[in-house]
């Protein structure tokens, strides 16, 4: 794999930039103390909504921008847009570090991705937080989000505006465009927090400044994500973080990987949908903590 570098200090605090098979890997480096690189969800979603200042007390965080998003750069072919893609990605800023081990924080499809990372790359691996994921898609994960999703208005009846999040999400999901799936998951954000309308005014930058990229989010991975029946071989200390509110990746899917898992601890954030770190931030940032006295 081929990498160059513009850097002096790769861990130097702000941005930095270098090129995997000649396209441009951006991340972002802030705080202090042993390495964590964060993986965000998406596919497809700008990195900066995972940006956890409370975490970065404790950790050298260091931020990836996948590559198809944000300042990063892109595939010539979006059908490459896929796990084994941002996993690649991934062991090139794990090995532009000069880290001999790293702690991985992977949200939702960036929990996928550290997942995969750590049965692949298990010498460079410290610690796992797994925050709002899961060890399997397919159709049956599917088919609960949407009907997870379709209730929600029953969850908020005092809110006429709840009705319509299910055909905003709807056209995120159908998006061909940036700025239709952009629109579409900014719409619907409400549905990925335990209570969005009584925190409106606090969640309301995180909504407007939210950016999206349909190639990466539109590509297909040619099977479903399934790790079961191998993560017992992850035997570094990991922490299974959950929003007790997630539509999508909810507490039955954080048990399935606690249960699966050598070495893990499950934190159910009772107050919190698919974005703890913003909802019940001390709670989340105690929760990763914990990893460093293990």
């Amino acid at each position: 794999m081929g990498s160059t570098s513009h850097d002096v200090d790769a861990l130097a605090p702000g941005t930095h930039t270098f090129t995997v098979d000649g396209v441009r890997q951006v991340y972002h480096v802030a705080g202090s103390g042993p390495v964590c690189v964060a993986h965000s969800g998406g596919p497809g979603i700008e990195w900066a909504y995972l940006r956890a200042p409370g975490l970065e007390e404790y950790f050298t965080m260091v931020y990836v921008e996948p590559v198809g998003t944000g300042a990063s750069g892109r595939l010539d072919n979006a059908d490459n847009y896929r796990l084994v893609t941002y996993v690649r990605f991934l062991d090139a800023v794990v090995a532009h570090l000069g880290e001999p081990r790293v702690y991985l924080l992977g949200h939702s499809y960036g929990g996928f991705v550290i997942q995969r990372y750590a049965l692949d790359h298990p010498d460079r691996v410290a610690g796992l937080a797994l925050y709002d994921t899961s060890p399997v898609t397919g159709a049956d994960f599917w088919a609960e989000a949407m009907a997870n999703l379709a209730a929600y208005p029953q969850r908020h009846p005092d809110r006429p505006e709840a009705a319509a999040i299910p055909a905003a999400l709807g056209q995120a999901l159908s998006a061909t465009d940036d700025e239709t799936l952009t629109s579409g998951l900014s719409a619907a954000l409400p549905v990925y927090f335990a209570d969005f309308w009584s925190r409106q005014a606090e969640f309301a930058p995180l909504q407007a400044g939210l950016r999206a990229w349909a190639a990466p989010a539109g590509a297909q991975d040619p099977t479903p994500f399934d790790v079961r029946d191998r993560l017992g071989e992850i035997t570094v200390p990991a922490v299974v973080i959950v929003g007790a509110y997630d539509f999508i990746c909810g507490p039955r899917y954080a048990e399935e990987l606690h249960a699966g898992l050598k070495d893990s601890r499950l934190v159910v954030l009772k107050d919190s949908g698919h974005f703890a770190h913003i909802e019940q931030p001390a709670e989340f940032t105690e929760a990763v903590v914990e990893l460093l006295k293990r």
